[in-house]
């Protein structure tokens, strides 16, 4: 009779042990997809974000300025409070301004302030080469005119 009792016991808590192992794994997935998830999201709010810059028009110079202000206290406070969710939110940023720069390619109209910011998502966005103003084609040059020295010589 004690080796049936202790023979039942063993099993009951050998399936205990099952179902709580069980429990606990069900956990680690649903943690893993919901981290996925909010990966997605912040790649997806990037590249959205990303093409909302390249449309933006402001109507004036200060709703521009506060516009761009407003964007980096985001990537500043989403830096500060979630570093993995800031890196996907960047590269998909990166990625988007890669691709608009190469279809872009200097033919579309977009303000002083876009080229400065976008420099930070892409290298290829010089200030340089989306001047507005045209670039001034003077030319310095030197010239020098020299007198002939005479030497006198005493022999």
């Amino acid at each position: 009779m004690k080796a049936i009792k202790t023979i039942l016991a063993i099993t009951l808590f050998g399936i205990i042990g099952t179902v709580n192992g069980q429990e606990a794994r069900v956990k680690n997935e649903t943690t893993i997809n919901t981290n996925q998830d909010r990966m997605a999201y912040y790649e997806q709010r990037g590249a959205e974000d990303a093409r909302f810059e390249f449309e933006f028009k402001a109507k004036s110079k200060a709703d521009e300025k506060a516009f761009w202000e407003e964007q980096k206290e985001y990537e500043k406070n989403l830096k500060k409070h979630n570093r993995k969710a800031y890196r996907a939110y960047i590269a998909s940023k990166q990625e988007a301004y890669a691709e608009h720069h190469h279809h872009c390619d200097g033919h579309c109209y977009h303000s002083d302030s876009f080229y400065q910011h976008a420099g930070y998502y892409y290298y290829g966005y010089d200030e340089q080469n989306y001047q507005t103003t045209p670039h001034s084609t003077s030319v310095n040059t030197q010239i020098r005119v020299n007198t002939p020295s005479v030497r006198l010589g005493v022999f």
